[in-house]
């Protein structure tokens, strides 16, 4: 979800990171990459209509987690600003199912 926005998946992207939050653990790295998978990144979740935030050195952090590895305490803020964010553009409020 970090280092993207909702431009073409043509343009170049040097990374993408992709974020998976269920609400009750943290979130975790799902997808992480530069150049031609950066660029695949962007396309599924712009074709699933999954929100996406520029931030370059947010997704520099979190590109360093391992795959499928939690994100650490000292970003859960930063994060929760990203998720949030997300959410506003979804039009979702956190906790309700959906």
């Amino acid at each position: 979800m970090s280092n993207s926005d909702n431009t073409p998946p043509s343009a170049k992207r040097e990374l993408a990171v992709a974020l998976k939050f269920d609400g009750e653990n943290a979130p975790r790295v799902t997808a992480k990459g530069t150049g031609q998978i950066a660029d695949q990144i962007v396309e599924l979740a712009l074709a699933n209509n999954i929100p996406m935030q520029e931030n370059a050195l947010m997704a520099q952090t979190l590109s360093q987690l391992e795959l499928n590895e939690e994100i650490p305490p000292a970003l859960y803020l930063a994060v929760a600003e990203i998720i949030a964010f997300a959410y506003y553009l979804s039009g979702k409020v956190p906790g309700a199912k959906t």
